[in-house]
């Protein structure tokens, strides 16, 4: 696979309870509905990121990487009034010690509407390099991690939350009912 290190992650790779194919469904349905939209995907979410990071955006699902909760809402509240923002669709993770923009209207206006089609092969290859060299950790191994593992433990060699690589337990990480009928 030529882009391994977004393609092979852990999510990705396990696709727990189906959600990306209901997201995609989703999303399809929201692109086809005639209404003005913007879809924003977010890689791991993570509150012990560095709140107030710079968002960075791609498209093509190239991007890996952790965000700020409160990252993402801003970025969401911003895109509502962001005409850049509308037809399209784009990833984005945190850059922590660079401060976010002012403005998100001129990093938008850069990402391809989604009625012009995909990136082609080149400028998503170019875009997976760059967003590869901007993996936290030491080894910057994506496609390594096991889902709920971070990049800090997986340079220690340590055992991610959910288990091993090919062995983790996403029933763990399901949300559980508080009550019984």
């Amino acid at each position: 696979e030529q882009f391994a290190g977004s393609a092979d992650i852990p999510i990705v790779r396990l696709n727990p309870f189906g959600i990306l194919d209901i997201k995609a469904e989703s999303e399809e349905k929201l692109r086809n509905s005639g209404a003005n939209y913007c879809i924003v995907r977010p890689t791991g979410l993570n509150d012990d990121w560095p709140a107030g990071s710079r968002p960075v955006f791609s498209q093509g699902d190239v991007a890996v990487g952790r965000i700020n909760r409160k990252d993402v809402a801003k970025v969401l509240v911003d895109v509502l009034t962001c005409p850049e923002a509308v037809g399209k669709t784009f990833e984005m993770f945190g850059l922590a010690g660079y401060p976010p923009p002012t403005d998100l209207n001129q990093a938008l206006a850069r990402l391809k509407p989604d009625a012009e089609g995909l990136p082609s092969t080149e400028e998503l290859a170019a875009s997976y390099s760059a967003m590869q060299q901007l993996l936290p950790g030491e080894r910057q191994d994506s496609a390594g991690l096991a889902m709920g593992q971070t990049y800090e433990q997986l340079d220690k060699d340590e055992v991610g939350r959910l288990g091993k690589r090919g062995e983790e337990d996403a029933e763990a990480a399901a949300p559980k009912p508080t009550t019984t009928l």
